[in-house]
C-alpha cells in the first residue's frame, strides 16, 4: 500500500519526518449524479496503491454482488459504503478518503450529486482548498455543475479543475471536449469563477487520472494527478489581522489562566497588546502555550493555524465566545460589531425556512437565538436570476437579512472564511439547518427589531379583542381606549 518509498525501509523516522512536512490539500469532487465522482475517487487510490490488500479483496468480492462494471472491479464501492448507496449505485454521504504521493497529501471528500443532497456536497466544500468538478463527457454541462459550481464559489474556493469523464464513452472526441469547455467557461465568467483547469479523463479505465493516456496525444497538459500535484494552493490573499476566537478558558490550578483557541488568522508575540471583543477591553500577552511544542511548550510567537493558549498580564474578564484580535487594527480591517448581517444562505431542511421564526445561530465558538428577518431575493443557479420568496425551500440559495438577539464578533466571508461563516440549528430537534456566508456587516438593529416585535405582539392582542369583543367590530386596541 501507499506510494513507493524506499525511505520506509530505510529510516521510518526520518520518512515520518519527510511525510508529516508534506503540503496537504483538501479537495472535494462534485457535480451531476453518475457523472463518474465515486469512480474517480477510487481510481486515484487504486493507480496511486493506496489500498490494503484486504480492501482490494474485499471490493473485487463486493464487485461480484452489487457492482456496475460486469467483470471489472467496481472502484466506487471503495467510498460507496452505506447499504442504500450500493444498492443504489448513488453517493448519499460525504465520504472522506486519504492518500499522498512524493510531493503531497490530500484529503478527499467524495460528496453526493443528486439535488436533495445539496446540503452534503455544501459540507463537503467548506473546508476544501480546491474543488474537482465532473462533467459526463456525453451530456456536457447540466444542472447539478452549475449548482455545485455556484456553490463552491460562494464557499470562496478560487481553485477548481473541470474533469470532463468518461472520454472512452465519445472515442476521446477533442471536439466534444472543447465544446463542453466553452459551454462552462460561458458559465463561469458570468458566476466570476476565474481560470478554471479543463482535463479529459476517463475514470472507469484510468485514462489520464494518474497517468497520461496514448487515446488522447491531443491533450498536453498533464494528467489530474499530475495537475493536483503541482496546482499552486497558496491563498490569494492571507488576513493579516490576528483572529482568536476563545474556545476554552484553561484554569489547570490557582496560579494559571489561559485562555485556548485556534489562531485562524494572523499572528501574535508575547508583549503584544491585544482587545477583547465585544467586551473591548485591553491588555498585554505575558505567555503563548502551545501544547505541540517539545519542551514546555511555551514560544515567544504564534501564528495560524496553530492552536495556543494565550495568558495576559492584566486580570480582565474573557470568556467563551470572546474574539482576541491585536488592540491596533490595521486600516483594512474589516470586522466589526453587530447583530445584524446580510448573508447567503444555503437551506438544508424540508421544513421551509421563513422570516421571524427563532433558530440557534453558532459562529465561532458561541450560539446565540436569531432569525431571519428578511429574504431578500433566491438565486436561480441555472440563469443566476433572482427572484423573490417569503420562504426558503429545501437546496435553496438566497440573500437574506440575518437578526442575532445579541451583538457579535463578525467579519465578512470574503475576508476572513471562519469569521464571516455560521450555521443555523433549529431549537427543537438541534438538527442543522443552513449554513450561511455573511456577505455584508450590516450596522446594529436593535431599533428595528423591537418595533417588529411590537409590531408583531399589537397584531396578536388585536385578534385576541375582536375574538372576545365581536361587539367592537374592527377596532383597534388603540381605537378602543382613545
Amino acid at each position: 500500500m501507499a506510494h513507493q518509498s524506499d525511505l520506509i525501509a530505510e529510516d521510518i523516522e526520518q520518512y515520518l519526518q519527510v511525510h508529516e512536512n508534506k503540503e496537504l490539500l483538501r479537495f472535494i469532487t462534485c457535480g451531476n449524479v453518475d457523472d463518474g465522482k465515486s469512480t474517480l475517487i477510487g481510481r486515484l487510490l487504486f493507480d496511486s496503491k493506496m489500498i490494503f490488500e484486504d480492501q482490494l479483496q474485499s471490493i473485487e468480492s463486493d464487485s461480484k454482488k452489487v457492482g456496475t462494471q460486469g467483470n471489472k472491479i467496481d472502484l466506487a464501492l471503495l467510498v460507496d459504503g452505506l447499504q442504500s448507496e450500493r444498492e443504489q449505485g448513488i453517493t448519499i454521504d460525504v465520504a472522506y478518503r486519504f492518500f499522498s504521493t512524493e510531493k503531497r497529501k490530500f484529503i478527499i471528500a467524495d460528496t453526493p450529486g443528486h439535488q436533495e443532497y445539496t446540503r452534503n456536497m455544501a459540507t463537503g466544500a467548506s473546508t476544501a482548498d480546491l474543488a474537482i468538478i465532473l462533467v459526463d463527457a456525453r451530456h456536457g454541462v447540466q444542472e447539478q455543475t452549475k449548482r455545485h459550481s455556484f456553490i463552491v464559489n460562494q464557499l470562496g474556493i478560487n481553485k477548481i479543475i473541470v474533469a470532463v469523464n468518461k472520454m472512452d464513452l465519445i472515442d476521446y472526441s477533442e471536439e466534444q471536449f472543447n465544446a463542453i469547455k466553452e459551454d462552462y467557461l460561458a458559465f463561469a465568467a458570468d458566476l466570476g469563477i476565474k481560470s478554471p483547469l479543463f482535463t479529459p479523463i476517463s475514470a472507469l479505465d484510468g485514462d489520464n487520472v494518474v497517468n497520461p493516456s496514448e487515446k488522447m496525444d491531443w491533450y498536453k497538459d498533464g494528467s489530474l494527478m499530475q495537475i493536483l500535484d503541482s496546482i499552486d494552493i497558496t491563498p490569494e490573499t492571507t488576513p493579516e489581522e490576528f483572529r482568536l476566537p476563545v474556545q476554552y478558558v484553561n484554569r489547570p490550578n490557582h496560579t494559571f489562566r489561559g485562555f485556548a483557541g485556534t489562531i485562524n488568522a494572523g499572528s501574535i508575540k508575547v508583549g503584544d497588546e491585544i482587545r477583547v471583543l465585544p467586551a473591548n477591553t485591553t491588555s498585554k500577552v505575558a505567555s503563548i502555550v502551545a501544547p505541540a511544542i517539545e519542551g514546555d511548550g511555551t514560544v515567544d510567537e504564534a501564528f495560524a493555524p496553530m492552536a495556543v493558549t494565550i495568558t495576559t498580564e492584566d486580570e480582565i474578564d474573557i470568556s467563551r465566545g470572546d474574539v482576541i484580535v491585536k488592540a491596533q487594527a490595521s486600516e483594512n480591517d474589516s470586522l466589526k460589531i453587530s447583530n445584524t448581517v446580510n448573508a447567503t444562505i444555503v437551506w438544508m431542511n424540508d421544513k421551509p425556512a421563513v422570516p421571524g421564526k427563532e433558530y440557534l445561530i453558532k459562529h465561532l465558538t458561541t450560539k446565540v437565538s436569531g432569525q431571519i428577518a428578511s429574504i431578500e431575493h433566491v438565486i436561480n443557479v441555472n440563469t443566476l436570476e433572482t427572484n423573490a420568496a417569503d420562504a426558503l425551500q429545501l437546496n435553496d440559495i438566497a440573500s437574506c437579512n440575518i437578526e442575532f438577539t445579541k451583538q457579535l464578533v463578525l467579519e465578512p466571508y470574503a475576508k476572513n472564511r471562519i469569521m464571516g461563516s455560521f450555521i443555523i440549528i433549529d431549537k427543537i430537534s438541534h438538527s442543522t439547518v443552513g449554513a450561511g456566508m455573511i456577505t455584508s456587516v450590516l450596522d446594529n438593529n436593535d431599533d428595528t427589531r423591537i418595533t417588529r416585535e411590537y409590531s408583531a405582539f399589537e397584531q396578536d392582542l388585536n385578534a385576541l379583542v375582536r375574538k372576545h369583543f365581536p361587539e367592537w367590530g374592527t377596532k383597534s386596541i388603540d381605537e378602543v381606549l382613545g
